[in-house]
């Protein structure tokens, strides 16, 4: 006969109970029915974020949420480095060790904690720093038609996630640029899974929502969207779009590029939003006379000549390029002030180049004093004076001479 002792019994349940360590996980799964053109079809996935990544394998297969919103890892490794959609480098590198992460997708700045722009973002480009000046923080337009410095080959345009390692830069008081080469391909590719998701197109097939989710970066984010346009046609779907949410649009025209003039900016219709709140004194000063003598653009035809008849040692130098704000500065300067009248068009590139060499071998205090003060003083318009002067003198009897 068994004898049951309830209190063994229950002692030894309790036991039990009290070593059970196994933990209950709640998953939320639903099964992927198609997958076609990229795009998955799944059911039973409920409460899912918006942007949060999900695990599965195949057509047919269970899909799992995991909770987590799409983010890339962050890091000062990062800087100088290639890098793909997932901030895996790609130039051999090796991997980073990052311990931070960013959102893909995260909220803009407000409006209060932002400050206005009131600093320049120099290119060492002439017509632009000097008539379509760009701030750091603006959004600034390029726009033109392929091969005036826009449209590359499909695989030669890499896809990247850049703004969210650049918000993080942006975030630890670093100036940074992005630039979107180019956003008429991305504004293809998005309508292109719009219609294969079948939402309803609207313009030209575009999603209704095309440019409120498709963003430019705000905040002291500096951004440089590039556009490209069939004929110079300016007036398509993602043009116009663009046009209405930038901060200036600089204008390049097949023109200008085939008769040699590079940039082939058409400063016209060229406009910087920001004006000359992004010069510094200096460029504003002698900057106010360029913008009327260069309003049409027979005056800036005639005053951009083609390098086709330097020099091979002059073409080199011209390639030197960007220049800096001094140089600008000295360039604009002399050209302003009639100098250049006393020219043939030929010349002028020569003589501005050798008067630039003149400026810093034998006036280097004019470049103290621009980069000092980032003003234009009496005197340092005066040792501008004199070293045009006197290299003018010079230049005009070497050409002299070389004609005999």
């Amino acid at each position: 006969m068994v004898t049951i002792r309830a209190y063994e019994i229950s002692k030894i349940i309790c036991e039990r109970i009290e070593q059970y360590n196994t933990k209950v996980k709640i998953a939320n799964t639903g099964i992927a029915l198609q997958v076609d053109d990229s795009i998955a079809c799944i059911y039973g996935l409920d409460e899912v974020m918006v942007g949060e990544l999900v695990e599965f394998e195949e057509e047919g297969s269970s899909v799992k949420a995991t909770r987590r919103i799409a983010h890339i890892p962050v890091s000062e490794a990062y800087l100088g480095l290639v890098i793909n959609a997932l901030a895996k480098p790609i130039d051999g590198r090796g991997e980073i060790s990052a311990s931070e992460s960013q959102l893909i997708e995260s909220p803009a700045p407000g409006i209060i904690s932002r400050r206005s722009i009131y600093e320049p973002l120099q290119t060492g480009l002439n017509l632009i720093d000097s008539m379509i000046p760009i701030g750091r923080g603006q959004r600034e337009l390029i726009i033109g038609d392929r091969q005036t410095a826009i449209g590359q080959k499909a695989s030669f345009v890499a896809q990247v996630t850049g703004v969210a390692l650049v918000e993080y830069f942006m975030y630890h008081e670093r100036h940074t640029l992005i630039i979107y080469d180019d956003l008429s391909k991305q504004a293809q590719a998005y309508r292109q899974m719009s219609l294969l998701l079948r939402r309803p197109p609207g313009h030209e097939a575009y999603p209704r929502d095309f440019f409120i989710y498709i963003h430019l970066g705000e905040g002291s984010m500096t951004t440089l969207p590039i556009v490209e346009t069939q004929s110079g046609d300016v007036s398509a779907y993602t043009p116009t779009n663009v046009i209405s949410i930038t901060d200036g649009q600089i204008f390049l025209y097949a023109d200008l590029f085939n008769a040699r003039i590079r940039p082939a900016i058409n400063v016209g219709i060229s406009v910087s939003r920001v004006g000359s709140v992004a010069q510094i004194k200096a460029m504003k000063k002698v900057a106010g006379k360029l913008k009327l003598e260069l309003a049409q653009f027979a005056e800036l035809e005639a005053f951009a000549q083609s390098a086709s008849d330097l020099d091979k040692d002059t073409q080199n130098q011209l390639a030197k390029a960007p220049l800096t704000m001094e140089e600008q500065i000295i360039t604009i300067y002399t050209k302003t002030n009639g100098y250049l009248d006393l020219l043939e068009n030929r010349q002028v590139r020569k003589f501005l180049v050798e008067l630039r060499a003149y400026l810093k071998k034998n006036k280097p205090q004019f470049k103290e004093i621009i980069s000092s003060t980032k003003m234009f003083p009496r005197e340092a318009e005066v040792l501008l004076k004199e070293a045009i002067q006197e290299q003018m003198g010079l230049f005009l009897l070497q050409e002299h001479v070389g004609k005999n």
